[in-house]
């Protein structure tokens, strides 16, 4: 190989490294904080501490390897069963009433002859840009007896055993729809007005159009916003521990990643809080794909179509 040909080499093998080079700085971030929490996270799933004695002194208490019996513990926790239950109810209320609600002001605000849609865009989407905690808070101040305008009007105690849910899931419904309409909304006014047009000359009514036309070309929208809430939901953790300091009737281990905060940072057991923070992941990502793999094919083979 001549000297030209062994430079032009070495060129090539410098310009396929510099890729690498810039996306080094998020990798190595992405490994600090995903790749190595998430390892320990397994590793201490899988382990225990043994105590010998009465705990005292140098070596009484040791890490064990203990395999899937923190996995076994976790899974046949009636608590943790119980919580899920919860986030179930829970979850077919915010989703439905968020989802819908999302839907109905994105195809509102892409009517023609809708008036002030900045605005109204901007104060649909604004509670979305307000901490969870600090919604959780003025919500709880709205929802206390002494101080919220409801009980006045209504006489009715929305931090009571049987309507608390509903409460917990209003915070989350005002927080979330203004994303999910702007996800749809920013979907509907990627599509050609011309489409719309013809279907008017058509003989399409606004109500038709939406009906038609405008739902099944938001389906892969609709199915994406659907799977991130789902993510969100399962997870849920800000509502009830931001509103458990004002009611007695939210218990400690009222959503799973509640009793997994309790396990680890309350009883101080951080095995068993590992083994079932990686249990609602599991059950995160087997209800995230199993909704996709059935509504994929038909949702988005319409929209390839």
């Amino acid at each position: 190989m001549s000297a030209r040909a062994a430079h032009a080499t070495r060129r090539r093998r410098r310009g396929g490294l510099v890729p690498y080079l810039f996306l080094a700085p998020a990798m190595i971030l992405f490994a600090l904080f995903m790749v190595v929490p998430i390892g320990y996270t397994v590793h201490l799933s899988l382990h225990r501490t043994k105590v010998s004695g009465l705990g005292l002194g140098k070596g009484a208490r040791k890490e064990v390897f203990v395999g899937l019996d923190n996995y076994v513990a976790a899974v046949g926790d009636g608590e943790l069963w119980a919580g899920w239950l919860r986030v179930l109810g829970y979850g077919v209320l915010v989703l439905v009433v968020m989802l819908g609600l999302a839907l109905l002001f994105a195809l509102m605000l892409d009517t023609a002859r809708v008036r002030l849609a900045r605005f109204a865009r901007i104060a649909i989407f604004l509670p979305f840009a307000v901490p969870g905690v600090a919604a959780g808070l003025m919500w709880g101040f709205l929802y206390l007896p002494s101080l919220s305008p409801f009980h006045e009007l209504f006489g009715a105690d929305l931090l009571s055993r049987t309507t608390v849910v509903y409460s917990m899931a209003n915070i989350a419904v005002w927080g979330g729809t203004g994303f999910n309409m702007l996800v749809l909304y920013t979907n509907l006014r990627a599509v050609p007005q011309s489409l719309y047009e013809a279907a008017r000359i058509d003989g399409a009514s606004e109500l038709q159009i939406a009906l038609r036309v405008k739902i099944p070309i938001l389906a892969p929208a609709i199915i994406l916003t659907t799977v991130f809430s789902v993510i969100a939901t399962v997870q849920v953790f800000t509502e009830p521990s931001t509103l458990r300091p004002l009611s007695n009737t939210i218990s400690s281990t009222w959503s799973p990643l509640m009793k997994v905060y309790r396990d680890a940072f309350v009883t101080g057991d951080l095995y068993s809080a590992a083994a079932t923070a990686i249990v609602i992941a599991g059950v995160s990502l087997v209800l995230s794909f199993g909704f996709l793999r059935v509504v994929r094919d038909r949702a988005f083979g319409e929209a390839q179509a």
